[in-house]
């Protein structure tokens, strides 16, 4: 089907037959092991749920054959969930070509499903803390489908999770599988002399090397997440719930504290959860991130998957000049990925930022991409060029009107907004998927409107507020005819090949007496230029 600016499409993960592909594989052995125990988990919370109220008439009524039989349909119900998974895991097979990954599953209704390569988004390897301790790790691919496009390949070994990412990214690149070729007048072990060029067993791909960019220290982990808001929000919530105390005589009136206690603290965990050991660098396969304390994971974003990028910083963040810089990955989009597996480095300084951005946009498209950033974050009116809101905007933004701005380059549209919590957004062009404008009753009545700028699902969701309304028609049909011409001059989707790689598609035009040439050479590229604050 077309995508919003008319361009049509396949569909990244298909429901197909698949009778014809060869070399399937089953997941590692251990695997129900690691996922059986699940059912166990959720039966006990579910009765601890049901009787955690009544926990002292439970018990006193748990005597004798009574509280064997329920030790035994909790061993029953065990073996059930076990047995479900051993069954699930024998009926599960994966198998990977040059065009998709295929994967069989189900027990009473069966699915086959084919994840396209060539819209493949991102590789993650994930290793919960259970597969960690016994070597073992889920291989999750992102495509561009939406909600459950993702398919996952959980538990292989860890050796064969980290060669089979490497063979992916390969393949979607556009490479052809590696092997070796006889060369001319070399005797075969039964003493003739083979074909020249004839290939023989194919040999696996080499993971391709990468140089780390940044990576964040725990510290400052910590300190951002004390900072964030959360923290100081519940400080207060807690001297208030003290005073009323205090001056009520009734103890009561601290129980309010309850569930922000239990959010505040689950939120803290889950920020340095997540952003512990996090870690940046670039490959020829793309953008790479580890991260993760009780559960590591290892993403690999490939060159022109990032549909939008966010710098953002709160107020308490204003002091030491920190950054959060947040992406739009077609495939992140769902809402219990968004924070933990769309961020691009979770506090970065100003420094951090501007290179995490050099990594998504090597250029911007400008003489001094510097300064458009700097003006970006920091500045306000027409600096750096930017088209901003008129002063009539006041009537409607009293506080940040001198912030909204837009600027167009020749690759990206950059977006400001905000004066006590601060934004920039950046979208390349060929990425743009949609445009618009929102223009409500007090904006129709002082000549304003909205422009938006619609990406995948994601935390960056791009908006200038409150500009003229002609300048923003006007941007409307500019920015659609460039996204149109950006995407026709656009890097193909299996990236290689804009090197001139050789690909399937694209084989020899007849047999040669001489070894092939080799692939262009799988070096970590040049890190991104720096602004003049890292040099």
């Amino acid at each position: 089907m077309p995508d919003a600016l008319g361009t049509p499409r396949a569909p990244d993960v298909e429901v197909e037959s698949d009778e014809y592909v060869t070399g399937w594989r089953r997941m590692h052995p251990v695997t129900p092991a690691l996922k059986g125990w699940k059912v166990l988990v959720a039966v006990l919370a579910i009765g601890w749920f049901q009787v955690g109220e009544n926990l002292r008439q439970a018990i006193d009524l748990m005597q004798g054959k009574a509280f064997l039989a329920l030790l035994g349909g909790i061993l029953l119900i065990g073996l059930i969930g076990f047995g479900y998974s051993a069954v699930a895991w024998r009926v599960t097979r994966f198998a990977v070509t040059d065009e998709a990954v295929h994967l069989r599953t189900g027990i009473l209704f069966r699915q086959q499903r084919q994840a396209r390569l060539d819209r493949l988004q991102a590789v993650d390897v994930v290793q919960p803390l259970l597969a960690r301790l016994v070597g073992l790790a889920e291989l999750k691919l992102e495509v561009a489908g939406g909600s459950g496009s993702a398919v996952s390949l959980a538990f292989l070994r860890e050796s064969e999770a980290e060669a089979l990412r490497a063979e992916l990214l390969a393949l979607a690149a556009g490479l052809q599988r590696p092997g070796t070729v006889v060369p001319a007048a070399v005797a075969t072990p039964e003493g003739t002399t083979g074909t020249p060029g004839t290939p023989t067993a194919p040999v696996a791909f080499e993971v391709a090397p990468e140089r780390q960019v940044y990576e964040l220290p725990m510290g400052r982990l910590v300190k951002s997440t004390l900072r964030s808001g959360t923290v100081p929000t519940l400080l207060l919530i807690v001297a208030a719930a003290i005073v009323v105390s205090i001056a009520s005589r009734d103890i009561s009136a601290a129980f309010v504290l309850v569930a922000p206690l239990f959010g505040a603290v689950t939120f803290v965990w889950s920020r340095i959860n997540q952003g512990a050991n996090f870690r940046a660098a670039i490959s020829p396969d793309g953008i790479r991130l580890r991260h993760g304390l009780t559960e590591s994971r290892a993403q690999t974003v490939p060159p022109g998957r990032v549909q939008a990028i966010r710098l953002r910083q709160g107020p308490l963040w204003r002091g030491p000049d920190w950054w959060r810089v947040e992406i739009n990955v077609a495939g992140y989009g769902q809402s219990d990925q968004q924070q933990r597996d769309t961020v691009l480095h979770p506090v970065a300084t100003r420094e951090e930022a501007m290179t995490a951005l050099w990594m998504v946009l090597p250029d911007l498209g400008v003489d001094d991409p510097a300064a458009l950033v700097e003006a970006a974050l920091t500045g306000k009116d027409t600096d750096g060029g930017f088209t901003t809101a008129p002063r009539r905007a006041r009537w409607v933004d009293p506080v940040g009107w001198r912030r909204h701005g837009v600027r167009v380059t020749d690759r990206a549209l950059v977006t400001r907004t905000g004066r006590i919590w601060r934004s920039v957004d950046v979208v390349p062009h060929e990425r743009t998927q949609s445009l618009g404008l929102a223009q409500g009753p007090l904006q129709r009545r002082l000549g304003l409107a909205s422009f938006v700028l619609h990406s995948t699902p994601g935390p960056v969701a791009p908006r200038v507020q409150h500009l003229d309304a002609g300048v923003a028609a006007a941007l409307l049909d500019e920015q659609a005819e460039r996204a149109r011409t950006a995407r026709a001059s656009a890097t193909p989707e299996q990236w290689m090949r804009a090197v001139g790689a050789p690909t399937p598609a694209d084989p020899d035009p007849e047999p040669t007496t001489a070894p092939p040439e080799p692939a262009p050479d799988r070096e970590a590229p040049a890190v991104p230029p720096r602004t003049g604050a890292d040099a």
